[in-house]
Formats: structure tokens, sequence, C-alpha cells
């Protein structure tokens, strides 16, 4: 995994021989199959591949196909590190889809990576959980 800011983006990237253990960590293929986690692009979105290679964005809540937007990554991404934020990603206490406030201090924590994917996964079976059914 490397991590760093690219340009006034801080972005996370897992290795390749990462790709499948994260996706599997954070359940990708139970909310948009066919599409494997590459890294977070700030702290609030996934970066994933689909089956066919291409590249995007998504909420890591909700972590839904309705969400999905194209997203050009540069083929060699120089990521200048920073420490304040290293093997940390920032966290809603309640996510702005449930009605949290991106803006309130006391709704906003930083957790480790093993946290994040249980905090993403119960959030988001709680959306699936409560999303109309189409």
């Amino acid at each position: 995994m490397k991590e760093g800011w690219h340009g006034k983006e801080y972005l996370i990237l897992f290795a390749e021989s990462e790709v499948a253990n994260a996706s599997e960590r954070y359940a990708i293929s139970e909310c948009i199959p066919g599409c494997q986690v590459l890294g977070f692009r700030g702290w609030d979105d996934f970066i994933v591949r689909d089956s066919l290679g291409n590249v995007h964005s998504v909420p890591t809540v909700p972590l839904d196909t309705k969400y999905l937007s194209p997203l050009s990554l540069p083929s060699e991404l120089d990521l200048a590190p920073d420490p304040r934020f290293g093997g940390k990603i920032k966290w809603y206490v309640k996510p702005l889809v449930f009605g949290g406030d991106a803006n309130h201090a006391d709704n906003l924590i930083w957790v480790s990576h093993d946290e994040h994917a249980q905090l993403v996964r119960w959030w988001n079976d709680l959306y699936r959980s409560v999303k109309p059914r189409a």
C-alpha cells in the first residue's frame, strides 16, 4: 500500500497483491458485483476497478452501483506522504447518507484500516436493509 498527497487529493492505493484481500475485507462484490477496490480517493470514496478494467470512484457509504463515477488515474502516481495521516482513515461517526454533518467536529474520527473495513461493512449492510427495493 502507498498513500499520500497527489495535488490536492489524498490517495491510498493498494498494491496489486493486496487488491483481492482488501476487496474481500470490504465486501465489495456484495455491493458492486464485478468490482475490486484499488484504494481510496480522499477518505470518503473508494477507487474501484470493474471487470472490464475501467476505474471509478464510489462513496464508501453508500456503496452502490448507481453512485459509480468514472475516474482517470495517471499510470504513474508520485504520492507525497503525510505522517499526520499514515495508516488512518477519516470516518464520519454518522455517515452523510444517514444525516451526518461533514462540518460538525463531533462527527469526525480517525480509524485504523481494520476498523474502517468493519464500519464500512456495517453501515452498508444497514443501508441495504433500509434502501427501498426497485
